[in-house]
């Protein structure tokens, strides 16, 4: 989850790897660093609770940037307090190596024990710092950096993107083991980087290291050694055409702009994908079995992209008939697998550990593993039978919005197309869902039109309110659960999606005069029953995607239909309403305590 940029170059090395870092503040910003070698030898490190601007001062600018080579990081803390002294870079005993690492070291007590009975002194807290001691330990006379980092990678068990400085010969090299590290070639340097994002609009190709490769960066560019002895580099990767799709708008977050452009999101994927539906082509064109082949299917994700994954089901469930379950990627270790299921494993990122553990879980014998990612170079992709791009673009808030649009419309562009293949589905429904599709992204702008206001009027009201709880059904429930997910992440109060059927079973003792109570309406009729109970107690009923009309000077509440994946487009207020109650109290929208956007360590 923490951020990784280095560069090594002929001048303003510290400038391009913290740029970079910029880029990537959105995977961890408890604490940022950089060490980065001079060309008279001496070594700037500078380290920060402060964030990433903050160490602009130290760098200076790009003019009067000397230094050759340096490493940067921005730390989502795991091992050690949230302190300057626990920041990343962190260096050996002899101020010679500087090491930033995303991972975990699972055996970083019993190293710890061994290094300190061999002299080494520790000066943090944090598992990281064992890298850099046995490293230290390694770069003896005769051993070159990458030959040390070999040695201290193979003593290592956990996950690891490593990358680190050697300030004496102004060399960096990297290795990575279940966690993301790439390497960019530039006219005038080398980048190493956690994410492509970090080289967006510097580079227009990658290469990814894959596990347990190393990559040395010295005075002759890149060398790669890899765990079969080979030294070839590995293929290029072309940057994302949406990777250069940034947010912009008349907010002053990102956040917001990020919901703002979700109907222009939800265009493209339509756009890009919808042609593909009717005959089956984009799903035979993925190399996907028949449906007839599956008797079951599984969507595998967590938080935001779990969510994701239930509203896509529905079109296999509704429209198909197929039987589906959606599994907590964290709780995998625990399920049983059944054979011919079709797994769609889903992840904004494609780095998402407890994902990328789920599918080690899976039998030798079990049907193919469709992947949907915003980055068709990761690890979740690569490791996958078939890969789909959401093609969200680049998304800087860690609370996801246009992301979960794109995972829902891209898998159900996928799942329609593959029910047409199969020729399983009743054709007037299909070509009912095949028109709330194409109308999706104007139900989207409509949403963001008509709840600007109405969103921030209810942050006023429910400004003081100490709990939340957001009900559906059927189709329904998926996106109240991602409302409560969305109240949780940005605002620190507590929240609880329930199905409405259930109110009455338990969760009907929390609702008091006052209660919010947002409840997610799919047309089912039965909501009303539910409402009544809420209303009875004193609840506050907030509906959304009701359809209202004046009869006689009454209201009267029309159930409206949707398609086999329920009321996407009633996200949007549910959005907005979270962001604007959290900006009421204050909060920063685009980086939540505790979260980061990338989830790298299980």
């Amino acid at each position: 989850m923490c951020g990784i940029t280095a560069f090594r170059g002929t001048t303003a090395a510290a400038t391009r790897a913290r740029t970079a870092l910029e880029r990537l503040e959105y995977r961890g910003y408890d604490s940022a660093g950089i060490a980065a070698r001079r060309p008279d030898g001496t070594t700037l490190h500078e380290r920060t609770v402060r964030g990433v601007a903050a160490l602009a001062a130290a760098v200076g600018p790009a003019e009067t940037d000397a230094t050759t080579a340096a490493v940067g990081h921005t730390r989502w803390a795991t091992h050690g307090a949230v302190t300057a002294q626990n920041a990343h870079p962190i260096e050996d005993c002899g101020g010679r190596v500087f090491v930033v690492h995303n991972g975990i070291v699972e055996n970083a007590e019993a190293l710890r024990t061994e290094l300190r009975a061999a002299g080494h002194r520790f000066a943090t807290e944090v598992d990281s710092e064992v890298i850099a001691h046995l490293i230290e330990q390694a770069l003896r006379p005769g051993v070159d950096l990458g030959d040390a980092l070999v040695a201290a990678r193979d003593r290592l068990e956990g996950s690891w993107a490593v990358v680190v400085l050697d300030a004496r010969s102004g060399e960096i090299a990297g290795t990575a083991h279940a966690s993301p590290l790439i390497c960019a070639e530039t006219g005038d340097g080398v980048y190493l980087a956690s994410d492509v994002g970090a080289v967006v609009g510097e580079v227009a190709a990658f290469r990814v290291l894959e596990d347990d490769d190393v990559v040395e960066v010295g005075g002759a560019g890149p060398r790669w050694h890899r765990h079969d002895h080979s030294t070839r580099p590995r293929g290029l990767w072309p940057v994302p055409r949406t990777a250069l799709l940034g947010s912009t708008g008349r907010h002053d977050d990102h956040m917001g702009n990020e919901i703002d452009e979700q109907p222009a999101v939800a265009r493209r994927v339509v756009d890009a994908l919808s042609p593909g539906i009717a005959d089956g082509r984009l799903w035979k064109g993925l190399g996907l079995p028949p449906l007839d082949g599956v008797d079951r299917v599984c969507v595998v994700g967590c938080g935001t992209s779990l969510h994701a994954g239930q509203a896509i089901a529905g079109v296999f469930e509704r429209l198909a008939a197929l039987p589906t379950r959606a599994l907590v990627a964290s709780e995998a270790v625990h399920d049983l697998w059944e054979p011919r299921t079709l797994v769609i494993a889903i992840s904004q990122s494609g780095e998402t550990a407890d994902v990328l553990r789920a599918l080690d879980r899976l039998p030798a014998r079990r049907g193919p593993v469709l992947a949907l990612t915003n980055s068709t170079s990761s690890s979740l992709a690569r490791r996958s039978d078939a890969v789909i791009d959401c093609l969200a673009g680049p998304e800087v808030g860690v609370a996801a919005t246009k992301t979960f649009v794109a995972q829902v419309l891209t898998g159900v562009c996928v799942a329609l197309s593959g029910v047409c293949a199969s020729g399983r589905a009743d054709a007037a429904r299909f070509d009912a869902d095949l028109r709330a599709l194409v109308a999706a992204p104007e139900a989207l702008r409509a949403a963001v039109e008509e709840w600007r206001e109405p969103s921030a009027a209810l942050a006023a009201e429910f400004a003081t309110a100490s709990g939340f709880l957001f009900l559906g059904r059927g189709s329904g429930l998926v996106y109240a659960a991602e409302g409560a997910l969305k109240l949780k992440e940005l605002s620190y109060r507590w929240a609880e999606h329930q199905p409405a059927g259930e109110l009455k079973h338990g969760p009907l003792a929390l609702v008091d005069a006052g209660t919010p109570v947002f409840v997610v309406d799919n047309g089912d009729p039965r909501l009303d029953v539910d409402i009544a109970e809420v209303t009875a107690r004193g609840g506050r009923i907030v509906r959304i995607g009701e359809r209202v009309l004046t009869v006689g000077g009454s209201a009267v509440h029309l159930p409206r239909s949707g398609p086999s994946w329920g009321p996407l487009d009633g996200v949007v207020p549910l959005q907005m309403f979270a962001r604007e109650l959290a900006l009421r109290l204050g909060r920063n929208v685009d980086k939540p305590r505790n979260l980061a956007k990338s989830v790298t360590v299980s």
